[in-house]
């Protein structure tokens, strides 16, 4: 990265007032979550370049178009299997994923899919040699195909690829927190400078296992950067019957480590925090949390997009999804003169859900790209039946 901070540490060990959003993650008049102490001369999204801006900007019409296809092939009858959907929390995965050094670890959760291919996707959409899943390795996990990296044997989302420095996602969230501990761990002692990012939603913070890692952490100093997707539902509970204060991130505080909060609707943003808190973990000054506010479009998974309906007010969804990520990052590069005439009014994918969005509203190498991995992924073999048994007894040596 060409951004490095001359003072790492002013991050704050709590979380001061001011560095809070708005209730109401609707309104366009929310605050912005402060810089964490750096000025807005020495945040690391002003050292990325035009170019930078732009992708990044492409890549989050990547991850909504990755979502939105997955939910039509669904309704098609062409897909078998639970969809947890990231709509309307592409910022998350975008801004947090876009900084991280090739040898870096992730370790995503279910509403994550997007981050197995996102990751270094900067080598290169199509390079073979990028640490990263490739599409067609992802989509055919999702079809359940022999090229897929569980071969057909469990949920879309319970992956990994230990090459690609992916730990592999199961559905006990913050379980593998104390397993990216111990992966950062082993590349230290192996003279290594790799960090973690683990992602977990805000009510797996409430897990004992999730205390027990970030203290583990937290006194060895080990470079593990938690992610807090707070899109105020833990499936169907809400924020205020999981914690009794407004902010997650200041689960922090009692492990005496940083606790940052950002808007995750902004790339710009999320960019930011989640940069400064990794160039504080790769500088041997140990982990921290960042907390993503945004907002769940839909149901847990699909299964719940009609018991969502009931528990939640429809009122509190409109507002939840009125700040999407797209609309805001294009007035950002509208306003640093990246996007200019016809092209800051093209491709209206904002605002719109699965039903309403059509291939026209993203770019064509987005479109293109995706209905390459899935026509691959359609039309790869299945894996042959013998493997049906393979790995799940110990044969006789």
């Amino acid at each position: 990265m060409r951004w490095r901070s001359g003072n790492i540490q002013s991050i704050p060990k709590t979380i001061p007032e001011s560095n809070t959003l708005s209730s109401t993650l609707g309104s366009a008049t929310a605050d912005k979550p402060k810089s964490g102490g750096n000025s807005p001369t020495e945040l690391p999204s002003n050292a990325l370049s035009r170019d930078e801006c732009l992708e990044l900007f492409k890549l989050l019409y990547l991850t909504r178009y990755f979502d939105v296809r997955l939910i039509k092939e669904k309704r098609r009858g062409r897909l078998t299997g639970t969809l947890y959907s990231s709509h309307n929390q592409e910022a998350i995965l975008v801004g947090s994923l876009f900084g991280l050094q090739p040898n870096d670890w992730i370790s995503p959760i279910h509403r994550d899919m997007p981050a197995f291919f996102l990751k270094d996707i900067r080598a290169g959409w199509h390079n073979p040699n990028r640490k990263g899943m490739s599409i067609d390795e992802v989509c055919c996990q999702v079809w359940g195909k022999a090229d897929s990296p569980g071969r057909a044997r469990d949920n879309w989302s319970h992956i990994g690829k230990k090459s690609a420095h992916i730990i592999h996602s199961t559905s006990m969230l913050a379980g593998t927190v104390p397993v990216a501990a111990g992966v950062v761990l082993a590349d230290r002692l192996n003279g290594g400078d790799a960090v973690v990012l683990t992602f977990n939603g805000e009510g797996s913070t409430a897990q004992g296992i999730f205390h027990e890692a970030v203290n583990f952490a937290a006194v060895h100093k080990l470079p593990v950067i938690t992610i807090i997707e707070n899109n105020q539902w833990a499936y169907g509970t809400p924020t205020h019957l999981e914690f009794p204060l407004s902010d997650f991130a200041r689960r922090a505080d009692g492990y005496g480590i940083p606790g940052l909060i950002a808007d995750g609707q902004d790339v710009f943003d999320v960019y930011d925090k989640v940069m400064q808190a990794v160039e504080f973990a790769r500088s041997g000054q140990g982990p921290s949390i960042v907390e993503c506010k945004t907002f769940r479009a839909y149901g847990h998974g699909d299964h719940d997009d009609d018991r969502a309906a009931k528990y939640r007010d429809p009122k509190e969804v409109e507002e939840g999804r009125k700040r999407d990520p797209i609309a805001i990052c294009r007035k950002r590069l509208i306003e640093k003169g990246y996007l200019k005439g016809e092209a800051a009014k093209s491709f209206m994918a904002e605002g719109k859900n699965a039903a309403e969005v059509s291939d026209e509203d993203f770019p064509p190498e987005v479109v293109q790209y995706l209905k390459d991995a899935i026509d691959k992924a359609i039309k790869a073999p299945l894996p042959a039946a013998e493997e049906g048994a393979q790995w799940v007894f110990r044969e006789n040596a």
